[in-house]
């Protein structure tokens, strides 16, 4: 007899109306960004994701130079299920060439994007890392252009992306009214495990942590390997335990890395989190306790949080 499958925990997002998995498929390791990825791995994880009930696939032209775009759009096309049984987000105006936020440039970019995903809409299109242009352009052209869109109805709802939390808070200070909600604020967690930096294998090299956050994560994963814990669940778990979070963006590229993150999320929705790394004692017997307060923590903490999703509530 097979094993049912357990559901996932959904999450609405803001007042979008829309409702994430808690844990989301983050497509740019299918793009090769972290090494190389076969077009038929790519639709299996694609599809095995969808089997454990993970809805919200993420992706953009950035990532691999349109490639994540390319092989999300076959897996998803793979499925055969109806469009509105998955959700799908983009991005704009951050890509291998560099940065343009222009009107034109956005217009001209979903048209690829959805080319390249074989889809009619995304639910989803983002202002990718906003906090390298003005934003200025970002208020006052960019997401009038991507209002203009949504209207075409090529996309649904509209975020923007980046890392200091002041960019938000002046985007959404400056839009014209009625163009976000403030207590209808979506927020995705984009890079849980840190781009890599929290994982046994450690990061690429074009990581952009300073030497010192490298080697106090890899001092990290090795006691938690010492001690027969895995960094990656751990840190997967703290983003998930935040029900503010409306998802957590993991990139995924093989079955056994959606099954690992599936299972990570299911253990912490059935049991909490890791009830060792709580425990004072084992906190005393190692130095655990003291990193949880010093240089350590914090630094991984500020990775946690890399790269923050915020979803402006444009209208349904």
């Amino acid at each position: 007899m097979a094993m049912a499958v357990p559901k996932q925990e959904l999450r609405a997002l803001g007042n979008t109306g829309l409702k994430l998995s808690s844990v989301g498929f983050g497509a740019s390791p299918l793009g090769s960004v972290f090494g190389p990825v076969s077009e038929s791995d790519a639709v299996a994880s694609v599809r095995e994701a969808f089997r454990l009930g993970i809805n919200f696939f993420d992706t953009s032209p950035y990532y691999g130079g349109t490639l994540s775009e390319k092989m999300l759009g076959k897996g998803l096309k793979a499925l055969g299920v109806p469009r509105n049984e998955y959700i799908v987000s983009t991005k704009c105006g951050r890509y291998l060439e560099g940065f343009d936020f222009s009107a034109e440039s956005v217009t001209e970019s979903i048209n690829e994007s959805l080319e390249r995903l074989q889809l009619d809409y995304v639910d989803i299109f983002q202002c990718h890392d906003i906090e390298f242009v003005s934003l200025d352009q970002i208020v006052n052209e960019t997401i009038p252009a991507l209002q203009k869109l949504k209207e075409a109805g090529k996309i649904r709802f509209i975020g923007i992306t980046g890392l200091p939390l002041d960019i938000f808070t002046y985007v959404l200070d400056r839009v014209p009214p009625g163009t976000v909600d403030t207590k209808g604020v979506g927020v995705i967690s984009g890079s849980p495990l840190s781009m890599g930096l929290l994982t046994e294998f450690g990061p690429p090299e074009w990581h952009p942590a300073s030497p010192e956050l490298k080697s106090a994560c890899q001092a990290a994963a090795v006691y938690c390997k010492e001690k027969g814990k895995n960094i990656s669940k751990l840190a997967m778990q703290y983003s998930l335990s935040n029900k503010d979070i409306s998802s957590v963006l993991v990139g995924m590229n093989s079955v056994k890395q959606v099954d690992e993150n599936v299972a990570a999320a299911t253990e912490l929705a059935l049991f909490g989190k890791d009830q060792e790394r709580s425990n004072p004692e084992i906190c005393e017997e190692s130095d655990m306790a003291e990193w949880n307060s010093t240089k350590l923590t914090n630094g991984i903490q500020l990775y946690f949080y890399y790269c923050m999703h915020i979803f402006l509530n444009i209208g349904y």
